[in-house]
Formats: structure tokens, C-alpha cells, sequence
């Protein structure tokens, strides 16, 4: 059973000049606060230092965690609020989404840029999406994504760039798409089922299409990744069939259905693995499936479940993508409770950890905001279930980040869930979780850091993206950066000679520079006041 709708995500910190974002949803609740300090120049000495490999680690404050949240456009579920509207208001709407998630340290947003074979974004291959305008190929009078992107960045959230590489249109009748949409130029290549158009698996016309776009996006535009969601085959409907038997015939070279469907769909999958990375090395790709790859019953490497397996029903085969390496990152959704009788939440989380272990691919979860105070089922009505989840995470390192549905939820706050989480998991910024295919490196050590005036200053690190602001009180030592738990803000870079940050009263304060991918520097250093 499909337990959610569509979704996207997207990350970021926030600095303007001689201001940082302090990732929190009031500086009052931080136990650091900021303290009143003289205006005059306080005595200071600074230096480099470097980290010790022998500083222990901080359960309560992971350094590095991917905390995201999708931003869904299709049928207007988070942005924009509905279609039509003008380009100001637009921006507007997409702007206080970013600064909710940047209050509840949030680091990543997941776009919805591609909801239905349409775009978000200027493009020749494909029509305006409907969702801009109300009308298929109406033109929103600009082109929303650089402003997603640049906007995302300001506040230091990375930006992915969500796409449903196989649903072609909402509406199965193809005269009423727009005269330049791929599926109305190729018939040959859709399938209709249950009310929508889907561009067939089955041929490898459509895999290079989905590819040429995906590969336009990250050629044009500075996303940081590109993410598939649990869409691939249909989700099966009323005993309806998917009628792709031509190109079965045609290709399926002596396979099984099923088995030439997964392949189809694991072909895809590899196909944009290998063009992101030729074309910007640096750029991640992932995929949120479904959470149950296969029951015990189906296989006895499968998990002790009972609900819809992706890998029969929709062809997903999750575990192919993790074993071969054609994603960098792999987002289960687990929108299940804990007490679930057929799906539970702390069934699937051990199950979905040990495929991931010694892989090198990252493993995040994808947490059903949506349903936290609804009566889907008895567990949700509770405020603790949502955060019982991430307690549960940390017991499993091979977890590294989670990631919401939806950024409705952000300014809903249901039972104030997400209080609780920012209290209790979030207390502190974190940085992204490196990937080292992705490759990087850390950027020159900041120098020039000083502190007068009450604000902190430093010269600007070539390559740098961001810096990453730590405080301890007194003297501090080689440990003081290994966790999170003395760090204040991720700033990023505003592109001028000198960067700062507001101080927030004595104590040794140490910043480090960042590349785009967050690999950090070694420290420098400067005390302030006793």
C-alpha cells in the first residue's frame, strides 16, 4: 500500500553580511546564548590548530547528519501554494519555507522539479509545468530555478533537485497536452493506465530522454543533487495491467517480466548514475523507494513484514541499486510506526541498515511528517513517535541523516513535533555526511580571525563555501571541533574579502573553512575575554 503523496526536499544555512543564521528557532533556547560584550577590541590571540583522531564521540551531537526536507509541487502540495500566482508571490512562499527549515536546523531541501514529465525550469525538452500557471506550458513569466537553487544556498541548505523520471502527464488524454510535450510527439512511447500517461520503461528511447533531461538540469543549473523518489512502474490499481507487452516482445531477450522490468528500471537507474558524474563529478544522486524492498514470505533475506513489496509491484529493486553502486545515497521511506502490525518502523530500520553496511552508500530515512497527529493509525496521535524514530537512529551508525515529508508540516508544526526533535535531536547545526566519490577537499585554513567590536572577522579561504563557527568556554582544546556540540552556525560564504559572525560572549572560538561538499579545514582559533 502507497502510504503518502509525492514529495521533494532541500537544504541550507544562512549568513548576510556581519549576520549568520544560528539554525534554531530562537536564540532564547540555545544554551550558548549570546552574552552582552564590551564594543571596545577585546585581547585576543589566534592560532591554527588541528584535531585530534583520538577525540571521542558525541552521540547527542553528530558532527555530520543529513537533515532535509522535500518541497512537493506536484498538485501544489507544499509550492506553490496553488497555481497562478505572480512571480513575486511565488518567491515569497518559496522563501519562508527555506527560513523554517533553516530555524529548525534543517541542511538540505529536496524540489520537486520535474513532477510529471514538465519543468520547473526554462527548458527546451520539456513543457512548463501546470503547477506554475494553472495551464500546460504556461509561461510563469521567469524561470524559478535559479532562484530556488541561489536561495537555498544563501541559507547554506544543499539543493536537490527532485524528478519522476516515468510519469508523463496527470491526464490520459494526450490531445490535451501541450503541442511540444515529448509524450504527445511520441505516442509510441506512453503507456496509458488508471487515468495518466507514463513513458514506458521498456525502451531505451525513453531511458535516453529521462537522461537527456536530468543531464540538461545538471549542466545549467548548480543543484548539488539529483533525487528519484519511489515512483518507477505504476503502483498497482484495481487489477488494471500495464501494457508494455510490445516492448517486451520486442526486448525482453528471453527474461521473465518481472525480471525484464527491473532491469528496465535498473538500467535507468545506472544510465543517470554514470551521466551526473561524467558531467559534474561533484553532484550526488540518490533514491527514496518504498520502504519494503521484500517480505520474509517472498524472500528469506527480506523484512519480517507483510505489506506491498517495491521489487514485485513497482520493479524497484533497491538492494541491485546498493550492491552495484549506481547511487550515492539510498532514502527509504518509513512512514510506518514503531507498533505497526504489518510494517514497523523498528523492523525496518536494522533491515535497511544491514544493506547498507560496508557498501560505502549512504543511508537516510524518510520520515512521515505528514502523519504525525492524524488517526492513520493510534501511534501517530502521539507527540513521542516521530521523535522515537531518531532515537532509535542513533543506534544504528550506518544512518546518517533523515529527511521529511512534507515542508507543509514546517509552519503546521503537528503536535509541535518538531520542537520536540529541534530540542532534543537538533540542538546543535551539523555538516553534510562526505561522500569521497563526490570528490573535494578541505580549503585553506582561514586566517585573520580576530574579535572586536563584538562581532568575529576573518579573511576569506579560497574555495571556501561556508565556515563552520565553534565556541567553548575557556581556553578549548584539540577536541573542541570533533563534535557538534560546540558549534554555532555553518555560515556561508557571502563572496566578499572578509567573512564574520556575530559573537556570542567569552570563550575560545575556532573556525573552519568548507568546500562546497563540506570537507573542512583544520581550525584557527582566537579567545575572547578571560
Amino acid at each position: 500500500m502507497h502510504l503518502r503523496p509525492l514529495f521533494v526536499a532541500t537544504v541550507v544555512a544562512v549568513a548576510t553580511t556581519g549576520v549568520a543564521y544560528l539554525f534554531g528557532p530562537d536564540a532564547k533556547a540555545d544554551p550558548q546564548k549570546r552574552k552582552d560584550s564590551p564594543a571596545a577590541a577585546r585581547a585576543v590571540s589566534a592560532t591554527t590548530a588541528t584535531t585530534s583522531p583520538r577525540c571521542p564521540a558525541d552521540a547527542d551531537f553528530p558532527k555530520r547528519q543529513l537533515r532535509g526536507v522535500w518541497i512537493a509541487t506536484v498538485r501544489n502540495i507544499d509550492w506553490p501554494s496553488k497555481t497562478g500566482l505572480s512571480p513575486d508571490r511565488q518567491r515569497a512562499e518559496y522563501v519562508r519555507i527555506l527560513d523554517q527549515a533553516v530555524s529548525r536546523r534543517l541542511n538540505a531541501v529536496f524540489v520537486q522539479v520535474r513532477p510529471a514529465g514538465d519543468a520547473f525550469y526554462k527548458s527546451d525538452l520539456e513543457p512548463w509545468s501546470e503547477f506554475l500557471t494553472g495551464k500546460p506550458d504556461g509561461d510563469p513569466g521567469w524561470d524559478p530555478l535559479p532562484f530556488l537553487i541561489s536561495e537555498a544556498h544563501k541559507r547554506g541548505l544543499e539543493f536537490h533537485a527532485w524528478f519522476n523520471p516515468y510519469r508523463a502527464a496527470n491526464d490520459a488524454n494526450t490531445s490535451r497536452l501541450p503541442a511540444n510535450h515529448p509524450a504527445r510527439q511520441h505516442p509510441e512511447w506512453v503507456v496509458k493506465y488508471e487515468g495518466r500517461i507514463y513513458y514506458n520503461p521498456g525502451l531505451p528511447e525513453v531511458r535516453d530522454h529521462v537522461t537527456k533531461v536530468i543531464k540538461d538540469v545538471v549542466q545549467r543549473y548548480d543543484v548539488d543533487g539529483i533525487h528519484f523518489d519511489d515512483y518507477f512502474y505504476p503502483y498497482p490499481s484495481g487489477g488494471a495491467k500495464f501494457n508494455d507487452a510490445a516492448a517486451y516482445k520486442k526486448y525482453g531477450k528471453g527474461k521473465s517480466l518481472a525480471d525484464w522490468r527491473r532491469d528496465n528500471v535498473n538500467t535507468l537507474v545506472a544510465q543517470v548514475d554514470k551521466t551526473v558524474h561524467e558531467t559534474k563529478n561533484q553532484v550526488k544522486f540518490g533514491i527514496s523507494p518504498f520502504g519494503i524492498w521484500r517480505n520474509k514470505a517472498q524472500d528469506p533475506t527480506g523484512s519480517d513484514t507483510n505489506g506491498m513489496s517495491a521489487y514485485d509491484a513497482i520493479y524497484a529493486d533497491a538492494r541491485a541499486w546498493i550492491k552495484t553502486g549506481t547511487v550515492d545515497y539510498i532514502l527509504p521511506q518509513l512512514y510506518w510506526s514503531s507498533s505497526h502490525r504489518t510494517a514497523s518502523y523498528s523492523t525496518l530500520l536494522p533491515w535497511w541498515a544491514r544493506e547498507v553496511r560496508g557498501t560505502g552508500v549512504q543511508l537516510y530515512i524518510g520520515q512521515a511528517l505528514y502523519r504525525v497527529g492524524t488517526k492513520d493509525e493510534p501511534a501517530w496521535t502521539k507527540p513521542g513517535e516521530l521523535p522515537a524514530h531518531l532515537a532509535l537512529n542513533r543506534k544504528y551508525p550506518e544512518v546518517k541523516g533523515d529527511v521529511y515529508f512534507s515542508a507543509k508540516q514546517l509552519s503546521t508544526n503537528p503536535l509541535k513535533v518538531l520542537d520536540r526533535i529541534v530540542a532534543d535531536y537538533y540542538r546543535r547545526p551539523a555538516l553534510l555526511p562526505l561522500m569521497k566519490e563526490r570528490g573535494g577537499k578541505a580549503p585553506a585554513p582561514v586566517t585573520g580571525l580576530q574579535a572586536a567590536n563584538s562581532t568575529l572577522r576573518w579573511r576569506s579561504s579560497p574555495g571556501a563555501a561556508a565556515y563552520a563557527v565553534y565556541r567553548v568556554a575557556g581556553k578549548g582544546d584539540d577536541c573542541a571541533t570533533a563534535t557538534a556540540r560546540n558549534l554555532l552556525a555553518v555560515v556561508p560564504a557571502t563572496g566578499a574579502a572578509e567573512q564574520s559572525y556575530a559573537l556570542r560572549g567569552n570563550g575560545t572560538y575556532y573556525v573552519t573553512s568548507l568546500d562546497r561538499l563540506q570537507h573542512e579545514s583544520a581550525p584557527a582559533h582566537v579567545t575572547v575575554g578571560g
